[in-house]
């Protein structure tokens, strides 16, 4: 009996509380945080009255719960109204926020672009693709076997140092050459074959020239009467269309393992013309590619008759060949991937 005669003074001290709370509700998890701590089903202020209700008479209940849910419809409807107003406040403080002047000058916006050495790679496709090769990309992991000894690269190389190449175990490695990729084609197919095998390459070496890893395409070609001449036709095709009508190609003799004869390539420079400069040293050419006719041993490898085929075959540096092509002093200017260098390469 005295709860419900005091009922009166309860509903007004817990409006005014309501009301108190409603002044520092700036956002909208203040006022639900505050609806929670009146109106929590469980634990609610005016749950607990409603509570309240099996202590009182059961002649007076009726009356006491009219009254007790007359406040929490008011609190309720208080609670939305005050959530609404927080809300609108907040979204024009947004609205504010994320106003744009559309009388500003719009900023400037970057182009994507391709890397230097994605170019230069789809570049040099398209040009030996134009003269019948097709692509064959082999895999990074490759065996001794088909890295060295079907290239006929002998125990003591230097190159199967561990000092020069990455091994994985005593038999697998990350490949040094895609040249391996052409013992896979050979021993598959019968001449003729004219493919390029693009694709990256690992070898112990970094300075500002080389790098640990980098892209190589080698080239191959087999059939009947194949000669250095042929060599020399398709590389005179290459360096003009990479370094400009008029480049041409020289060949030096050398030595690599899996060809025999070998010649290093050399390109007329194309900065000066074969005059003399800064970038060819004064000689008026610059060493461009290894290549040569395919070693005997390398074609019997792979079940291919030595006396009726013949084959040559190069080997491109994607870097080398894009570092002279843009005039790029550096290799790890290719792998950084600063803009100011990129902004300044694109064909």
């Amino acid at each position: 009996m005295e709860k419900f005669s005091g009922l009166e003074e309860k509903v007004a001290a817990i409006r005014a509380k309501i009301e108190e709370a409603a002044a520092g509700m700036d956002s909208t998890k203040a006022v639900y945080e505050g609806m929670k701590r009146f109106m929590d089903p469980k634990k609610g202020v005016i749950s607990e009255m409603m509570k309240e209700m099996r202590s009182i008479p059961a002649e007076q209940r009726a009356e006491y719960g009219k009254r007790v849910n007359a406040l929490k419809a008011w609190a309720q409807e208080r609670f939305d109204e005050l959530g609404s107003q927080v809300k609108e406040r907040e979204l024009a403080c947004r609205y504010e926020q994320e106003k744009v002047d559309i009388t500003l000058p719009a900023e400037r916006t970057h182009a994507g672009k391709l890397h230097p050495i994605t170019q230069v790679r789809e570049q040099l496709i398209d040009i030996f693709a134009s003269m019948g090769f097709t692509i064959y990309e082999g895999s990074e992991i490759e065996t001794d076997y088909y890295n060295f000894t079907a290239l006929n690269t002998p125990q003591d190389h230097p190159a199967r140092d561990m000092q020069d190449t990455f091994y994985l175990s005593p038999e697998f490695l990350l490949r040094t050459q895609t040249s391996s990729g052409q013992i896979h084609v050979m021993e598959n197919d019968r001449p003729p074959i004219k493919i390029l095998s693009p694709g990256k390459v690992f070898r112990s070496d970094d300075d500002a020239t080389h790098s640990p890893m980098f892209t190589q395409m080698e080239g191959l070609v087999v059939d009947k009467h194949i000669a250095l001449s042929d060599l020399q036709g398709m590389l005179d095709i290459f360096v003009q269309k990479i370094y400009g009508e008029g480049t041409r190609t020289r060949l030096r003799p050398s030595f690599f393992p899996f060809t025999e004869p070998s010649v290093e390539v050399d390109c007329s420079c194309f900065s000066c013309g074969g005059k003399g400069c800064r970038l060819c040293k004064g000689t008026g050419w610059i060493e461009i590619l290894g290549a040569g006719i395919v070693n005997r041993k390398v074609l019997e490898n792979c079940g291919i008759d030595p006396d009726e085929y013949s084959g040559l075959a190069f080997g491109i540096g994607i870097e080398r060949t894009a570092m002279l092509k843009y005039g790029i002093g550096n290799i790890k200017l290719l792998f950084e991937s600063d803009l100011e260098v990129l902004d300044q390469i694109d064909d």
